[in-house]
């Protein structure tokens, strides 16, 4: 009878120890930016950008730009700086207040990952798509950034 038990506990005590390290990789990946992929897959690794987006956090949002990516902004298109992608998604903020965030979609292959969203700024809707890819192991940064008007949304 006491075996059941014994058992019980072995698998309790390593279900905690590796929720205790899941957790401990979460907060690794939150400190430096770099967005992670849990093991089954799926991933949160959108959250704080999304937390970003709807707050306008201009500094928080690039630290996860690569060091150059492409920033596409309603119909312009450029390949820039992360410095200067920081720049230009300011300039739009300024002119385009954000409200809300709302993610979509999310998708990934092989060693990419995208998101597409809704971003409710300055009155407007913007259809917001991002993409990742990776960097080394399980570490993306965001390589395009495009945000497009959308009508007919209210």
């Amino acid at each position: 009878m006491k075996k059941p038990v014994h058992i019980l506990l072995a698998v309790l005590a390593a279900f905690l120890c590796l929720s205790a390290q899941a957790q401990a990789q979460t907060n690794q990946f939150a400190r430096t930016g770099a967005i992670s992929q849990s093991p089954d897959g799926e991933f949160s690794v959108f959250s704080s950008i999304t937390k970003y987006l709807a707050a306008g956090d201009v500094n928080s949002l690039s630290s996860w730009f690569a060091d150059n990516l492409d920033v596409t902004i309603i119909s312009s298109t450029r390949s820039c700086s992360k410095r200067q992608a920081r720049e230009i998604l300011r300039s739009f903020f300024d002119s385009y207040t954000p409200r809300s965030f709302e993610v979509t979609h999310k998708a990934s292959e092989a060693n990419k990952k995208y998101m597409i969203g809704l971003l409710n700024a300055g009155g407007e809707h913007f259809q917001v798509t991002i993409y990742a890819t990776a960097q080394a192991g399980d570490t993306y940064k965001i390589q395009q950034l495009n945000i497009s008007r959308q009508t007919g949304l209210r």
